[in-house]
């Protein structure tokens, strides 16, 4: 067991977006040097070494290449900001090649995904994070056990919100791939396609190659949450329709989407409602969303009130007057909690052990393909399969570019 005096050194992957964040957490950790940058845009790359030097921490190795990264034994974990695609099969090399993980959300792209990562990490013995901020917020841990408390009586349903402000993405050609972009890496598992800016920094979200819209994007956040408070795991039955509207862009996901989740919890059934929209919206229960538009939160009900979740803070409303109970808003330190066990060795102090962020993505993957299919899913959550429905079990999974496969075997 290392002494919590010995420094953890860290190599940080992807900065286009939240890889950014992860410098910063790091840097300002002590006892954590940032040891390598690993990015497959050399521009992206450059400002990212640049951010780390200004912060007056040392000059870190850099690399393009992900599988580079883990050949330096010295390295004792890797910070995951990949894109979506990328997640399960990085997070199983490092597993393998013996480094903790911290990957982002959502950490697998389908449900055989989901499985792989939970079962490196278990074979290799690893400290294996979701990027689920919500959970180390000790505001949020206080609300979940208050719904387990009965503050709102007995908790029979909930709605996630992802109602978020998105412009159209309008269309981009196929050109050329931008000087300094290793696009073969970029690509990894998936299908090799043209290169296109709409398929390419941030626009991937939106479409089924890389990403997985945006109830995989920021909603996965708000399921993990609404299943976390439901205290449910697998649901029994899943139906999802929606569409894309308003807008003719390129984006292949729907940017509206209401999924239904039927939970059989030892005989008493629960709901979880997740529902995606954007451009005009309300603020539902007074729940906020990206720059003051729409609400992105969760909403619990009860046979005695109400709870509200925005970000880091929860309000309640009790009894017919919906009178206010009480509420909380802290933050807290999820990178640091990552960091607490890596060194303590013990994965039961992780806010968001791997297998808890697997199965919130197990639902989301589930609602994209009843999507997809336009029919309810009949889930089997011993099996993990769609009972007698080949076509939705085909869909657990996609064929990927040799040589980046996730293995059957990890």
């Amino acid at each position: 067991m290392a002494s919590p005096n010995d420094t953890i050194r860290v190599a940080c992957v992807g900065f286009r977006g939240m890889g950014r964040s992860h410098l910063r957490a790091y840097s300002g950790m002590p006892n954590v040097e940032v040891a390598a940058l690993c990015d497959v845009d050399a521009s992206v790359l450059a400002a990212a070494l640049k951010d780390l030097e200004s912060s007056g921490r040392k000059r870190a190795a850099t690399f393009t290449d992900f599988r580079k990264v883990l050949e330096d034994r010295s390295i004792d974990a890797v910070s995951i900001a990949t894109p979506d695609h990328w997640h399960t099969l990085q997070t199983i090399w490092a597993c393998q090649a013996g480094k903790d993980v911290y990957v982002e959300k959502p950490c697998s792209h389908d449900i055989f995904e989901s499985r792989q990562i939970v079962a490196a990490a278990r074979k290799y013995n690893r400290i294996v994070q979701q990027g689920s901020q919500t959970r180390s917020s000790p505001a949020i841990r206080e609300a979940v056990e208050q719904l387990r408390g009965g503050l709102i009586g007995d908790v029979y349903m909930a709605r996630g919100l992802c109602i978020n402000w998105r412009e159209s993405i309008g269309r981009t050609p196929n050109e050329p791939v931008p000087a300094g972009v290793d696009y073969d890496l970029w690509i990894g598992p998936a299908p090799k396609k043209p290169f296109s800016r709409n398929r390419f920094h941030y626009n991937w979200h939106w479409q089924w190659d890389y990403g997985s819209g945006d109830i995989g994007n920021q909603g996965i956040h708000e399921m993990d949450v609404a299943r976390w408070g439901l205290g449910v795991k697998y649901p029994a039955k899943v139906s999802a329709s929606g569409g894309h509207f308003l807008f003719d862009d390129d984006q292949e996901t729907p940017n509206t989407m209401t999924a239904m989740f039927e939970f059989d919890d030892g005989g008493k059934k629960k709901l979880l409602v997740f529902e995606v929209r954007h451009w005009m919206s309300n603020k539902e229960a007074g729940i906020s969303g990206e720059k003051g538009q729409g609400s992105v939160g969760d909403i619990f009900y009860g046979s005695n009130g109400y709870m509200t979740r925005e970000r880091f803070g929860y309000k309640t409303y009790l009894g017919k007057e919906q009178a206010p109970g009480p509420g909380r808003v802290e933050a807290g330190n999820h990178f640091g909690n990552f960091i607490q066990a890596v060194r303590s060795r013990k994965r039961s102090e992780l806010a968001a052990e791997i297998e808890e962020g697997a199965t919130s993505c197990v639902l989301v993957h589930l609602a994209n393909i009843s999507y997809r299919l336009g029919r309810t899913l009949n889930f089997d959550s011993t099996a993990l399969a769609c009972i007698a429905d080949d076509e939705a079990n085909r869909m657990f999974t996609r064929p990927y570019r040799q040589p980046f496969v996730v293995p059957e075997k990890v």
